[in-house]
């Protein structure tokens, strides 16, 4: 994990953005910026733990937390909100025991909301993995979280895990 962070920023020290395109890199290689990493960054880059935090806290784009390894993106864009996300969303949490931004704890799904899935004429729509579900109702949920749970079977996770 430092060896990621130490290459970040060899690659972007001195460059115009440096702290951002390495908390970027970090995040595109791990799906988050684990703390470790962040203390790496800032031994290396000078630049106060502070001030990166205030970076990866502002920008929606930074995970502080290892995503689950199927990531749910809930549209709430204006269609998707109109025509019964925020069901969907209450479904999702109902069925997970997770909240938005979250992790289910055999580490599988992570549930997140996201403006604009840029499918507006398949509204309500959600995204996992960035396979796209469209026109969904609440009773479609139990199914899409099956078909994950087939792809990451709960053991594997585990086992993955140790």
């Amino acid at each position: 994990m430092i060896d990621i962070a130490a290459l970040a920023v060899k690659k972007w020290k001195g460059e115009r953005g440096s702290l951002i395109m390495a908390l970027h890199e970090i995040q595109n290689q791990m799906g988050y910026v684990p703390r470790e990493a962040t203390m790496e960054i800032s031994s290396q880059m000078n630049v106060p733990l502070a001030r990166i935090y205030e970076v990866l806290t502002f920008y929606n784009y930074f995970k502080l937390e290892a995503p689950g390894k199927a990531v749910i993106s809930i549209c709430t864009g204006t269609a998707c909100y109109l025509k019964g996300a925020p069901a969907l969303l209450d479904e999702f949490k109902k069925d997970l025991g997770i909240g938005v931004d979250e992790a289910t704890s055999d580490g599988i799904f992570h549930l997140q909301c996201v403006r604009c899935l840029g499918c507006c004429g398949l509204a309500p729509v959600v995204s996992v993995n960035g396979k796209i579900y469209g026109k969904l109702k609440p009773s479609d949920i139990k199914p899409i979280i099956a078909e994950w749970r087939e792809v990451f079977p709960a053991k594997e996770t585990a086992n993955a895990a140790n």
